[in-house]
């Protein structure tokens, strides 16, 4: 198995994730995290994914088919390496020259023609010069003195300037926050299943960048407190038949959810709002503690399809063994 980060720009953000998503789950291999973000060139996409080494070349040709996606990259995924989107704007400091100046031109002095002394003799015997009195330069004293109005203009204020657009930088996702998550989880089982609360605050104590992970392992070790509780019999069955007899009855406590097949869809999730970040890794957490020990391979797969905080209308998970 290898792991891989796709990085992706798309012109248009709708529906992105759930496209790129079938594509990824199509070619065997399955979502660890996944983040949208708005840039002046498009749409950023960054996906970590986990699959077969042989797939990798199956990978690339799918992404090349795409018609969405303008660029990507495909590159080994680093844990704890914080790696910038290859397609985000990125701010130059540029610093204006001073304005060329022209070179001063030097005024020519051109000599006038002598006049003709006949000419000159005429104008004498038929011209008459009559001395004017030309005005002199006004008393600034006098003029400063009088009442005269003057208009003061202000110069209008500078036009704002858009804010520059910061680079997309990854965060580095951390590891659970697990005495967060040891002390939530005997609330969380006596809560079951109004444990949405338990869910907020358990968020809010740990750090940022541990959200995700404390939310999936707070998951995965409640459903398999509830599989022990409630379906401890229901042990060696095949993947639909875990779904529909433990996964359905256990998740439909907790939201609104329908099934499709190995899909299972789920409205108006509480800790997946629109303008938040995606709590899905918390179901699927919550899936894999359920159905791993019902299933006869003991191993399952979990893929966030789409999500409501990404702008879907719904959140998907497909489930595979």
């Amino acid at each position: 198995m290898i792991a891989l980060e796709i990085q992706a720009l798309s012109e248009r953000r709708e529906n992105l994730l759930i496209e790129i998503g079938r594509v990824v789950l199509s070619q065997g291999f399955t979502l660890q995290r996944q983040r949208l973000a708005d840039d002046q060139h498009g749409v950023l996409l960054t996906m970590v994914v986990r699959g077969p080494e042989r797939k990798q070349r199956a990978l690339a040709a799918a992404m090349d088919a795409q018609e969405r996606i303008i660029s990507y990259q495909i590159s080994a995924f680093e844990e704890g390496v914080q790696k910038p989107h290859f397609a985000a704007s990125r701010r130059i400091a540029y610093q204006p020259g001073a304005p060329a100046t022209e070179p001063p031109v030097e005024p020519t002095v051109v000599e006038a023609p002598a006049p003709a002394l006949e000419t000159i003799d005429a104008a004498e015997e038929s011209q008459v010069v009559t001395a004017v009195e030309l005005p002199t330069e006004p008393d600034y004293a006098q003029v400063m003195a009088a009442d005269v109005p003057f208009a003061l203009v202000s110069a209008p204020a500078p036009a704002p300037t858009a804010p520059p657009i910061e680079p997309f930088i990854e965060m580095i996702p951390l590891g659970p926050d697990v005495t967060s998550v040891d002390q939530m989880l005997p609330k969380l089982l006596s809560d079951y299943p109004d444990i949405f609360p338990r869910l907020q605050k358990l968020e809010d104590s740990v750090a940022e960048a541990a959200r995700a992970s404390s939310l999936q392992l707070a998951g995965q070790r409640l459903g398999a407190s509830i599989f022990e509780h409630d379906h401890g019999s229901s042990r060696g069955l095949g993947l639909l038949e875990a779904i529909e007899r433990v996964g359905m009855p256990s998740l439909g406590l907790l939201v609104e959810v329908d099934q499709q097949a190995e899909q299972l869809h789920i409205h108006h999730s509480p800790i997946c709002s629109e303008s938040g970040q995606s709590g899905c890794v918390f179901f699927s957490g919550f899936l894999e503690g359920l159905l791993t020990p019902a299933v006869q391979s003991h191993q399952i797969s979990i893929f966030s399809v789409c999500c409501r905080s990404f702008g879907a209308g719904e959140c998907i998970l497909a489930i595979s063994d």
